[in-house]
């Protein structure tokens, strides 16, 4: 099985859609209900100032992982919030594990010191994984987000680079 970590291209937008609305369409993972055009995406990644990293299987698209302001103002310049998600069949391979540490690494290369993770309470996978990769719980915000007539629980992690 051939793997490999690299930049997004625009041509990646279709596959990232595909991940991203499948996890806005079935779970709780993300509090939106708005899914994601690849045109969007093909212009977010022709614009992008940040490193926007996909994770591929023999060639095929199967996971991202990017990051961005984690609120507005100079003082936040260097805590960025990160993004990462995976298609099912690439769980548990080990690619969530190599698209974060190719993050971090371009995340320090950019000068960040601290990336944040906001995570959905109904996503105990993620606090698990980013627990094992180095992330600390930071906060626990209760009942921030709505999706499907439930109210969500924010957790929010952070890792100093």
């Amino acid at each position: 099985m051939t793997t490999q970590i690299r930049q997004a291209l625009p041509q990646d937008a279709i596959a990232i859609a595909r991940i991203a609305n499948a996890l806005i369409r079935d779970t709780l993972v993300t509090f939106t209900t708005q899914e994601r055009l690849p045109e969007e995406i093909s212009a977010k990644l022709r614009e992008a100032a940040t490193p926007f990293l996909v994770a591929e299987i023999e060639e095929y698209v199967v996971g991202f992982a990017t990051y961005g302001p984690f609120r507005n103002g100079p003082g936040y310049t260097h805590t960025q919030e990160h993004s990462i998600q995976l298609s099912p069949a690439a769980q548990g391979r080990g690619l969530g594990r190599a698209l974060m540490q190719r993050l971090e690494k371009e995340a320090r290369a950019n000068g960040v010191h601290t990336l944040v993770a906001g995570i959905s309470s109904a996503n105990p996978k993620a606090v698990a994984f980013h627990g094992a990769i180095g992330f600390s719980k930071s906060g626990h915000m209760a009942q921030v987000g709505r999706k499907w007539d439930q109210w969500l629980d924010l957790i929010l992690m952070q890792k100093q680079l």
